[in-house]
């Protein structure tokens, strides 16, 4: 940690997680406190407005019921005296101007004379009202004197939370999705890091947590898990060169006492032990090629033809079949497959189920291995079948069904296994109708047009061990 605590003094503040949330989240107050406001002042103005336009329009109203038409046809407008004090000059709040339809002015709260009154423009401002008396059109205007004006507070608090107050609701909504916007920027960092941890496995043990853009709450933590990588990588190199060196040791042993062996005279304990020395020979062999896949990284962009391997396969573990009695037979499609995928590695998959197979199936019967155009590879056999329980057990390393058998250790389906993890493929066992098993690998198709790989060359060392 001593290298990090250098860079913690010089990190900005908002480097920090809590900072980082709390500083966005000021600037998102202060814009909501900014434009907030204004919406409001906005709507505010237009209720004052609009109880303006209704008050006005509400007293023209009442000064279209004073208008009277005579018998001769001349007009009167008759004031009450409830309202006279209104409309006074004295007051000065409220004038009216009542015109006919030609605009002429017939009756006016201010002292002016039909010819000298101004136009309603320039005088009047409010609301008004067109009313036909007994065939005769007039326009009546009511204003306020806005220099004079009071606010009618009841009524804008009285409207106001039933016209504006539902505003509320989409200010608390806008928030909350700034809320969450602001979260998933301020822990951005953290899910990239958990992205990248998902990628860590026995196979890719050298994945380490980025520590750029991480908060300081959060760094500390990082760390730790990376330097508990470091150990669990060191472990997992111990262990493989382990297994390794370990394989590489018992080679020579084992031809030593091949060799030995040759010079006794009994040729029934001879054979007996160079069978035990076959089947140790096959275990180191698979602990090797374990030990390889392990340290193996596949190249994302290497190509190999699924057709090729399959059938290189087929003519190396011919003659194999052939001394137990038994046929293996290649089907499918006779074009090239191209998958993504190392060439050698699938040729040790696949002859580690192809030589499982023909061990387990009955004598004169044929092994099929067939090539699907999908990128799939179907291993069938006519033996007994495998136990529903026991379909995932096989594929563990040294797992066997019946441990008194000698004839293997329990590595070769984990080699499949291991083969099919690392090329992002899927391995699945069934049990056939009319007997036997069908192991099917599938992988994943390369595009047109791209070349695959050469083949390996023929197999070494390749094992296989019983179900």
């Amino acid at each position: 940690m001593g290298s990090h605590t250098g860079s913690f003094g010089r990190s900005p503040t908002f480097k920090s997680l809590i900072w980082r949330i709390v500083f966005l989240h000021i600037l998102a107050v202060a814009v909501v406190a900014i434009f907030l406001p204004l919406v409001l002042f906005w709507l505010l103005n237009s209720e004052i407005d609009q109880l303006h336009r209704d008050a006005m329009r509400a007293q023209a109203e009442v000064l279209a019921e004073r208008i009277v038409v005579q018998p001769g046809g001349v007009l009167t407008f008759n004031l009450p005296d409830s309202l006279k004090g209104l409309y006074s000059e004295a007051y000065g709040r409220y004038q009216y101007d009542i015109r006919d339809a030609d605009g002429r002015l017939l009756f006016s709260s201010h002292r002016r004379t039909a010819a000298a009154a101004p136009r309603a423009s320039e005088s009047i401002s409010g609301a008004a009202v067109t009313r036909e008396i007994d065939g005769k059109r007039v326009r009546i205007q009511v204003a306020e004197d806005l220099a004079h004006r009071d606010v009618i507070i009841d009524d804008i608090v009285s409207n106001f939370f039933r016209r504006v107050g539902w505003i509320t609701i989409p200010i608390l909504l806008i928030l909350l999705a700034t809320d969450i916007i602001i979260f998933r920027r301020a822990i951005a960092p953290l899910w990239k890091a958990s992205e990248e941890a998902s990628n860590i496995g026995p196979a890719r043990t050298d994945i380490r947590l980025p520590t750029e853009q991480i908060p300081r709450e959060i760094l500390p933590l990082v760390t730790a898990v990376n330097r508990a990588l470091d150990r669990l990588e060191g472990g997992f190199r111990v262990q493989r060169q382990f297994t390794a060196d370990a394989a590489h040791q018992l080679r020579t042993p084992l031809a030593i006492l091949r060799t030995r062996i040759e010079t006794l005279g009994d040729h029934a304990v001879r054979q007996a032990l160079h069978a035990d020395i076959e089947t140790m020979s096959r275990l180191v062999a698979q602990l090797l090629e374990i030990a390889e896949l392990d340290t193996l990284v596949l190249d994302p962009g290497e190509i190999a033809d699924l057709r090729a391997v399959c059938a290189e396969v087929v003519a190396s573990i011919a003659p194999f079949a052939i001394a137990q009695h038994k046929d293996i037979a290649l089907r499918g499609t006779d074009a090239p497959v191209s998958i993504h995928g190392n060439a050698e590695m699938l040729q040790r998959a696949i002859f580690n189920l192809a030589e499982n197979a023909i061990k387990f199936t009955a004598k004169d019967t044929t092994v099929d291995v067939e090539v699907g155009e999908d990128g799939s590879v179907r291993v069938r056999d006519c033996g007994p079948g495998i136990v529903e329980a026991e379909r995932e057990l096989i594929f563990q390393r040294f797992w066997r069904a019946d441990r008194r058998r000698s004839d293997g250790a329990g590595l070769g389906l984990s080699i499949v296994r291991a083969v099919t993890d690392d090329h992002a493929a899927t391995v699945a066992v069934e049990n056939l109708p009319g007997g036997g098993a069908e192991f099917t690998l599938r992988f994943r198709l390369a595009e047109q047009g791209t070349l695959p790989s050469p083949l390996a060359g023929p197999l070494a060392g390749a094992g296989v061990s019983p179900r």
